[in-house]
């Protein structure tokens, strides 16, 4: 009994971490979110563009609570454009580090995380209506816990300062937010298998 008890907790404790239990965005959130952006821009001594405020009040306002995944799509520059920040940097994978040393360890203290990453092995096998789209290099899926979880990182000031680099390595890219309606890949349904199998497995050991 002790034994699947402890079991229980380490599970319910990852799920309570893992899971988003503290619902959508209110307009207070809301707020607070886009007066940090504008504030963000004007330490920069620039402005909030107008169709990126519109883009981002919508996206909060239709929160519906739960959690989603960003599709990334990437093509890397051939000749990068150097920034000052950047010193020994000769690659575009290494400017884009930058940017992901950054953005991962933030993303994985807010049980947000990447479900896969990978590199193109050809061109675009079908094109309707996309111009330029033939050529991509890589592409990867996020998982969010939440839409407050974007908005946590994408507010935080330094987030602008390593977005930078991301944008020097690119000669393009499209990022869109989804809601999966079936995912097999739920890491609170894995690891509720993983637990149950190490307890049917151990459970005759200590009983002996």
């Amino acid at each position: 009994m002790k034994f699947w008890l402890l079991i229980g907790i380490i599970y319910t404790s990852f799920f309570l971490w893992y899971t988003n239990l503290s619902g959508n965005l209110n307009d207070e959130e809301i707020k607070f979110f886009l007066d940090k952006l504008e504030r963000n821009a004007k330490d920069r001594g620039s402005s909030l563009d107008q169709d990126r405020y519109d883009r981002i009040k919508v996206f909060m306002e239709e929160d519906d609570g739960k959690e989603f995944f960003m599709i990334n799509n990437l093509d890397l520059k051939e000749n990068h454009e150097l920034l000052k920040e950047i010193e020994g940097e000769d690659s575009t994978e290494g400017i884009l580090g930058k940017y992901t040393d950054h953005i991962m360890p933030e993303l994985l203290k807010r049980a947000s995380h990447p479900i896969f990453m990978g590199n193109s092995i050809h061109v675009s096998m079908d094109i309707v209506g996309i111009e330029n789209a033939e050529i991509w290099d890589s592409a990867a899926v996020i998982r969010y816990k939440s839409r407050r979880a974007l908005m946590e990182i994408a507010t935080n000031p330094v987030f602008e300062r390593k977005h930078k680099f991301k944008v020097a390595a690119l000669e393009k890219t499209i990022a869109y937010p989804i809601k999966l309606d079936f995912y097999l890949g739920d890491l609170r349904m894995i690891l509720a298998f993983i637990l149950l199998i190490i307890g049917l497995f151990i459970r005759p050991i200590i009983r002996k």
